[in-house]
């Protein structure tokens, strides 16, 4: 069994959805990395802000930050899984303090 580790994630998700369906995609990412054995330790949710440049025709995006302990395999399904999204415009996952 790998060893947990720390990672920050965060999603830029499409602004024209409603607010539950905003949830509800949150929720859902973040039960990918809880139902394999992760835990989300804080979801920020910092809402609509202006993108720094336009993607997918959209000026605006609305995001999200999260804290996460997880092993590498359920990242690996969580970034899987946010590349297929329809709702996520884009994503990043890092390990903050990694070189």
């Amino acid at each position: 069994m790998a060893e947990t580790r720390h990672y920050e994630v965060m999603i830029i998700l499409d602004p024209r959805l409603d607010d539950a369906v905003l949830q509800q995609a949150v929720d859902r990412f973040v039960g990918i990395v809880t139902e394999r054995g992760g835990e989300a330790t804080k979801v920020d949710h910092w809402g609509r802000r202006k993108l720094a440049f336009e993607i997918n025709h959209l000026n605006e995006g609305y995001y999200v930050v999260a804290d996460l302990q997880a092993e590498p395999v359920a990242m690996n399904e969580l970034d899987r899984v946010l590349g297929l999204a329809d709702e996520a415009i884009r994503h990043k996952i890092v390990r903050p303090g990694k070189d």
